[in-house]
């Protein structure tokens, strides 16, 4: 008894494999798509993490056009520019970014309700 009651458990940090370096808002690896919510049934769909080479505008025009929505590049101190489209649009970002070789779908992340 007296060996169980000098057992401490090990400090457990939850937030230990957030801080990793393949996770997280600014990684540079992955391209996140996410979905707010805004007021009602409207929403938001972001994308972020796109390759600096790549022209920002050309993409948010085809993919206005593709999908028949209005969207923006907005640019954000932390994450860089982020791609804002109106609705929920996340598989069909992710499908045209694979479709148009822009990025492989392994580095793709869909984040949401």
């Amino acid at each position: 008894m007296s060996e169980l009651e000098h057992q401490v458990p090990s400090a457990f940090d939850p937030f230990a494999d957030a801080s990793a370096d393949d996770s997280g808002a600014g990684s540079k690896e992955y391209v996140h798509v996410r979905v707010q919510q805004r007021n009602g049934r409207k929403s938001l769909t972001t994308v972020q993490g796109l390759k600096k080479d790549y022209s920002y505008n050309k993409i948010l025009k085809d993919l206005k056009k593709e999908f028949c929505c209005n969207g923006t590049v907005v640019q954000d101190p932390e994450l860089g520019q982020v791609i804002q489209l109106q609705g929920d649009q996340r598989k069909n970002v992710s499908t045209f970014l694979v479709q148009a070789g822009i990025v492989k779908k392994e580095h793709i992340k869909i984040h949401g309700f």
